[in-house]
């Protein structure tokens, strides 16, 4: 026969009474010692394997919603893209000017208003009217596309973003629009904070990122979407570089 100790006894019983009074003043279903019970398990882990789990998981999934800001370059970009290996399609607002973009392969489009192509004045302002509303094919060999490619290419982004920087740290577990998660920093949020998923796939759901440098959301993990390229009247291809950059 096992001889179960008193001090232990007097906890669990301790834990039982606590976990009843939860249930019966707050109407609460249930209570736990471990918070990763029934979860993916990845609470468990040391935050730099927490951290390595979730590039790997957000790299295998086939889409993803990315919405928030990014600050790069001395400017800051609101994003509203889903993303995909096979193309993207989305917002982008900086300085008070919106965009879309539409990847579909290599191919980039840029749709925008008058006002977005007259910003730089000269041969812009005089395309503006041509260009306003219109999706305009972005060559390759032009400064924007160098410029807002990276936004559409799902890994590419992913892997320059979900990266926390210092001293790697675990800060608790916690609980966002429902799902449960694991919070982990890098020197002690100055690095950047990343909120990862305890429910299902150890997806990252919010990230914060160093230096003031923007924070993001995830959602639709795996939830994919339709690309279309536009209609032949909907497109303008500009030539070999375009008026603005």
């Amino acid at each position: 026969m096992t001889v179960i100790p008193q001090g232990r006894t007097r906890r669990a019983a301790l834990v039982s009474a606590m976990c009843a009074l939860v249930v019966t003043g707050m109407g609460l279903t249930g209570c736990s010692e471990d918070p990763d019970a029934g979860t993916n398990g990845v609470g468990k882990l040391p935050p730099d394997k927490i951290q390595s789990r979730t590039r790997s998981a957000a790299r295998a999934a086939d889409a993803v919603h990315l919405s928030g800001t990014v600050a790069t370059s001395g400017r800051t970009y609101s994003l509203d893209m889903r993303l995909k290996s096979a193309g993207a399609t989305g917002s982008v607002t900086t300085k008070g000017l919106s965009f879309q973009l539409l990847r579909i392969g290599e191919q980039l489009f840029l749709k925008a208003d008058a006002s977005f192509w007259s910003q730089n004045g000269g041969d812009a302002d005089a395309a503006a009217d041509k260009l306003g509303g219109k999706y305009v094919k972005v060559p390759q060999g032009d400064p924007s596309y160098k410029k807002f490619i990276g936004f559409t290419h799902k890994d590419v982004l992913l892997d320059g973003l979900l990266t926390l920087h210092g001293a790697l740290a675990k800060d608790g577990h916690h609980e966002q629009a429902g799902v449960r998660i694991i919070r982990i920093t890098g020197d002690k949020g100055s690095g950047g904070t990343l909120d990862v998923s305890l429910d299902g796939k150890p997806y990252p759901l919010r990230l914060v990122r160093a230096g003031s440098a923007g924070t993001l959301r995830f959602s639709d993990w795996g939830k994919d979407f339709a690309l279309e390229k536009p209609a032949k009247d909907e497109t303008l291809d500009y030539g070999k570089q375009l008026p603005t950059s």
